[in-house]
């Protein structure tokens, strides 16, 4: 045991480049009472959560390591900043803030990979 722990330790922090797309459950959202879960090809589309379903822009500021600060825009929709901190390959947790449906938000995300995407799997609340 001593062994692996020395082996996961010597890898290093999770980076961003560690994550992989598929089926993220999300809690922590201040109009969500249950968990989220949504499918997602790229997991910096999670530093939008808020929102999630519009069309928006997003420009990385910082990406270093284990962290990463994203601003977007989702025109009259609302915009947004988070700052992602990764906390194992399979485990996030996301700053996020800006105005939607022209009220502020502010709260922080844990997100984690739970699995593979289902074949036509839309985002689901459970």
């Amino acid at each position: 045991m001593a062994a692996a722990f020395a082996l996961a330790a010597a890898k290093g922090v999770a980076t961003l480049g560690d994550l992989q797309p598929g089926l993220w459950e999300v809690t922590g959202a201040e109009h969500e009472k249950m968990l989220a879960r949504q499918c997602v090809a790229d997991v910096t589309a999670l530093a939008r959560f808020e929102h999630r379903g519009k069309t928006c822009t997003s420009k990385v500021l910082k990406s270093s390591g284990s962290e990463a600060s994203i601003e977007y825009s989702c025109g009259a929709a609302g915009f947004g900043h988070s700052d992602i901190d990764v906390l194992t390959p399979r485990s996030l947790r996301i700053n996020t803030q800006g105005i939607s449906g022209g009220l502020p938000f502010n709260y922080v995300l844990q997100a984690r990979r739970i699995g593979d995407c289902q074949k036509n799997l839309a985002t689901t609340r459970h």
